[in-house]
């Protein structure tokens, strides 16, 4: 147990809080059970540090950090761990990567049942295991996502300047007024390219290779938080790699299941599960056609994040495909996404059209459709500049 301690220590004194995410002020820490999900490369570890630090002290001991990565695990389980933190009057266990160890629902649902004092706050992926959706833990656990950073945040790092999100209505609706309360401060379009690159995941801010770190998680999550998640054995890695390259290549078009299902050598079923949990794994987002009919097949692959294609593919994405990625991935949370026949439009919460296109796309203007502008700073009427869209959290 002291050794978790002097390693705590470690970690809370290399801890920078001078900047912390949203998500830290919205969550409810009085509850006893907080899953804090999200996939590699957002953040995670450095969230559950800062909380740590900004809210216990350390001398206390009341407070434990700890990471399932950890070999000790391997012959003891979280249980017997917790039972021993108790007794040492420790009040707030935190698990790192719980999805590691074997278990780990019924452990976390003991825990809570034979320790009422205590309180643990884990991580975990977004990928679930099959049949899950109704263990006890979905019951007692408050969960929480931590995403990679808005383009609101990223400014906000690279500037110090402290903008507001905005809500939808405020962007669609009172765009100049938006507009005019950011560029009084900054101005937008002198960092979406850089964001599109490499904003997105927290440690752009590490003195690394980005592009070298984004491939190594990209394979781990496809190592580990799929294959070892969903149970897949590990012969079929290259199927997965092989698929999601292809669709980074194809990505904004409408995907031809038989011929993916040709290309590595599986049937269209199969195809259908990998994507489904390459999007569990925030790798891609399948875009589905606006009708009332139930979809068979998205009509549209796009990367998860624009960081994503720029990491895969060799040669840079056009700009249709990169600003098309921003606007979905921009959107997605907290609203309805869905394709038109027509290339670029899209429809939001069922009744919105909006077309993302280039200010220098000339497009007959149609009754209530808006227009997602790039390559332009400012817009008016129902033009917006797509910038205005990455404010939204």
């Amino acid at each position: 147990m002291e050794n978790f301690f002097q390693r705590h220590a470690y970690l809370i004194e290399h801890t920078d809080t001078t900047q912390t995410r949203p998500l830290m002020n919205e969550i409810d820490w009085s509850y006893r059970m907080i899953g804090i999900k999200g996939p590699r490369g957002v953040g995670k570890t450095t969230f559950l540090l800062q909380y740590a630090k900004l809210n216990f002290n350390l001398s206390l001991e009341r407070c434990l950090y700890i990471n399932m990565d950890s070999f000790y695990f391997q012959g003891r389980g979280l249980v017997d761990f917790a039972e021993e933190f108790v007794k040492r009057g420790g009040r707030t266990l935190i698990v790192d990567q719980v999805f590691k160890q074997p278990g780990w629902r019924d452990e976390l649902c003991e825990c809570y049942h034979r320790f009422p004092t205590l309180h643990i706050v884990y991580s975990t992926t977004t990928v679930e295991r099959p049949n899950t959706e109704l263990h006890e833990l979905n019951k007692i656990s408050k969960d929480y996502v931590l995403h990679g950073f808005s383009f609101r945040e990223y400014i906000n790092l690279q500037t110090q300047a402290n903008l507001p999100r905005y809500t939808l209505e405020d962007i669609l609706y009172k765009p100049e007024q938006t507009q005019k309360a950011i560029l009084q401060k900054v101005r937008p379009w002198n960092y979406l390219q850089s964001y599109m690159h490499h904003g997105y995941y927290p440690f752009y801010m590490e003195n690394h290779n980005f592009t070298e770190n984004l491939l190594k998680d990209i394979n781990s999550m496809l190592e580990v938080d799929i294959l070892f998640i969903k149970q897949i054995d590990v012969k079929y890695l290259p199927r997965l790699k092989k698929l999601l390259y292809l669709l980074a290549l194809g990505s904004g078009g409408s995907p031809n299941v038989s011929n993916l299902a040709k290309e590595i050598q599986t049937s269209r079923a199969t195809v259908m599960n990998y994507m489904n949990a390459l999007e569990e794994a925030r790798l891609i987002h399948q875009v589905f056609r606006a009708s009332g009919i139930a979809p068979k097949k998205p009509a549209r692959i796009l990367m998860h994040n624009a960081n994503l294609l720029y990491g895969i593919l060799n040669e840079a994405p056009s700009d249709q495909e990169v600003m098309e990625t921003f606007f979905t991935n921009s959107l997605w949370r907290h609203h309805t996404v869905e394709v038109s026949k027509k290339p670029g439009l899209f429809v939001i919460d069922k009744d919105t059209k909006i077309c993302v296109c280039s200010k220098t796309k000339k497009k007959r203007k149609e009754p209530g459709m808006l227009y997602a502008r790039y390559n332009t700073e400012v817009g008016r009427d129902n033009d917006i500049p797509i910038w205005l869209f990455g404010f939204l959290y």
